[in-house]
């Protein structure tokens, strides 16, 4: 099984997305063939080395492991990707490959992008979430004194190479992660201007019990349906100057609770789902959607195993990280909320308002009929 999708920046920048179920050995191949003439840097997840290495058959002295965890997306393993390449004698010809979740597919491409002021970058995503969201667009970056991707690059990869079977082996907090990120798109489809339906939202209502059991045809339509949303973000609006924001519903809160926390309580994933929570009731409660709509997020969300956060962070504390958001400035906070079925728009809130949103919503959930 074979999918072909084409990300087009430009008449002069486009590639492609190839989503299939291959055996590991014919993977290799074709990873090989398509690299063919081109010294490798691969560099790969700590993780899927020790579930992989055997199966995928890379040469030993082309491989960089990379510790897992949010925390060692830093500068000093970003060194040591550039420092390895070096050694390796890569050029200008060559090609750096990220293989693992999002993590690896940021610094790996981070790295792509400054070497040698940028060669070729290729994606292999390891995880749901990585497959659906962050190994397509072009987004790179490291963290730095606790801000999340605050250096980094717009570098659109060469290919992605997506193989559902490493998703065989996720546990159930890494795939509920992903699942964080493909219920963000069944919120926006519409606002994602694709040229045809998705039907997303009704897609993972009624195929739930398959996308569970990671049936390989759904699994394949599920990663497709989402890509062609965010290729088709990203065509618009490569570098996030105005439609690209709507990628980050949820993202707001999400990015100030793994700050909060250091990156060690939740996965990106699910602090997406608690910032969808939080902002879907704020877009209630503002008049933004009605009541029918609010109650079915809420009924898909909780349909998947998902639930608001209960922990009561200090509102001030969330705020104070929420303000050193990319998309913030100096006096308001962004955030992409919910306005009709499957829309989406920006709206700012001054720190005090978002405080009291905070406030009023994460300690106070609204209850609903079921």
């Amino acid at each position: 099984m074979r999918q072909i999708l084409k990300v087009q920046i430009s008449d002069e920048k486009e590639y492609l997305i190839e989503i299939s179920d291959s055996d590991f050995v014919k993977f290799n191949q074709e990873i090989s063939e398509y690299t063919k003439g081109q010294k490798r840097l691969i560099v790969m997840s700590k993780k899927v080395y020790k579930l992989y290495s055997d199966s995928l058959l890379f040469k030993d002295d082309e491989i960089f492991i990379f510790p897992d965890g949010e925390k060692e997306k830093n500068y000093k393993n970003y060194l040591r990707i550039m420092q390895r390449a070096i050694e390796l004698g890569l050029t200008r010809k060559d090609v750096i490959i990220a293989v693992g979740g999002g993590v690896v597919g940021d610094v790996a491409g981070f790295a792509a992008s400054t070497y040698m002021r940028g060669i070729d970058f290729i994606q292999v995503p390891t995880t749901i979430l990585s497959a659906v969201d962050s190994s397509v667009g072009g987004k790179t970056a490291i963290d730095y004194a606790g801000n999340k991707n605050v250096i980094g690059t717009f570098y659109q990869p060469k290919k992605v190479f997506i193989n559902i079977n490493f998703f065989g082996t996720l546990d159930k907090k890494q795939f509920m992660s992903g699942m964080g990120e493909v219920i963000k798109y069944a919120l926006i489809e519409d606002s994602c201007k694709y040229r045809v339906p998705q039907f997303l939202f009704e897609f993972l209502t009624l195929g739930y019990e398959k996308i569970m059991e990671l049936e390989p045809l759904t699994t394949v339509r599920l990663i497709e349906y989402c890509l062609n949303l965010k290729a088709a973000v990203v065509a618009q609006d490569e570098k996030e100057c105005g439609l690209r924001k709507i990628l980050n519903l949820g993202h707001t809160l999400a990015h100030a609770l793994e700050s909060i926390t250091k990156y060690s309580k939740y996965t990106h994933g699910e602090a997406v789902v608690y910032g969808l929570f939080f902002i879907t009731a704020f877009a209630y409660k503002q008049e933004y959607i009605n009541y029918s709509y609010f109650r079915l997020i809420n009924e898909l969300l909780e349909k998947y195993g998902f639930a608001p956060l209960k922990q009561k962070f200090s509102p001030a504390e969330i705020v104070k990280y929420m303000q050193k958001d990319k998309k913030s400035t100096a006096d308001k906070i962004t955030f992409i909320i919910p306005c009709d079925k499957k829309q989406v728009k920006e709206i700012k809130l001054t720190p005090y308002e978002a405080e009291c949103a905070i406030k009023d919503i994460l300690w106070h959930p609204i209850q609903y009929k079921k």
